[in-house]
């Protein structure tokens, strides 16, 4: 029998990407899947896609954190696993860094993260994975990066911390660290298609493997820290799929 079978599985962000790839796996897995995202139309063809629940849901905003939480308590009763993957980047240097971009990637990246867990906490199983995205950025002072890396940095320390403390109900926490990863989301950088293709050319050459990542290889190492029969022992980690990147 799956580790997942009838697994109540919440996603932030499911709708593309990562958080899509890993919606799938679990739903392919027997898990009941709940993902969220902010973006009405992109969310109702996810959700119908994978036949599976879908909640709009704007990480920065708690009061839609508070409706989440309390429709998948209704819905669901109780979270077995919780992978906080929403997330939003913007690249520029210091000096061109507007406000606007710094508190959008604050709000989502880190505070949006922070109170999805605190919010859930409470409807926990004692037992249950949570798995935050982070970035291999973590690891690099890559160039026109300072707010996208400090903020998942952020999270990484959160995680840690949260290890520590939810320890005594033996729920887990760990950061899943993706390298440059085939999404949807590199689209949204801000950037015209030429310095789009330039920074990837250039971030390619720091790749020890020479390719880039892809969405299902994470969604799959996701499901693995989550699985209770092979990851019982594992807590505060973080793990770089990256390429070796990070070296």
């Amino acid at each position: 029998m799956d580790a997942f079978k009838n697994k109540v599985v919440v996603i932030t962000g499911g709708n593309s990407g990562i958080g899509y790839a890993t919606a799938n796996e679990f739903k392919s897995r027997g898990a009941k899947v709940v993902i969220t995202g902010k973006r009405k139309e992109a969310l109702a063809k996810a959700s119908n896609e994978l036949g599976i629940q879908g909640k709009l849901t704007d990480q920065a905003n708690l009061g839609q954190i508070d409706e989440l939480v309390a429709e998948v308590r209704d819905s669901l009763d109780k979270v077995d696993v919780l992978f906080i993957n929403a997330g939003v980047a913007f690249f520029s240097p210091i000096e061109f860094t507007s406000e606007e971009h710094f508190d959008t990637m604050v709000n989502v990246n880190f505070k949006g993260s922070f109170f999805t867990l605190q919010k859930f906490i409470p409807i926990l199983n004692d037992g249950a994975s949570v798995v935050f995205l982070t970035s291999g950025n973590t690891a690099l002072a890559m160039e026109s990066s300072s707010v996208y890396s400090a903020s998942k940095s952020a999270v990484s320390h959160l995680a840690k911390i949260a290890a520590k403390e939810l320890a005594p109900r033996q729920i887990r926490v760990n950061t899943v660290n993706p390298g440059p990863t085939q999404t949807e989301m590199q689209s949204k950088f801000g950037m015209d298609e030429a310095t789009l293709t330039g920074m990837k050319t250039q971030i390619l050459s720091q790749v020890p493997l020479r390719k880039m990542g892809i969405a299902e290889d994470v969604a799959k190492l996701v499901a693995y820290l989550s699985d209770n029969t092979v990851a019982s022992f594992i807590t505060g980690g973080e793990f770089f799929i990256d390429g070796g990147m990070a070296l």
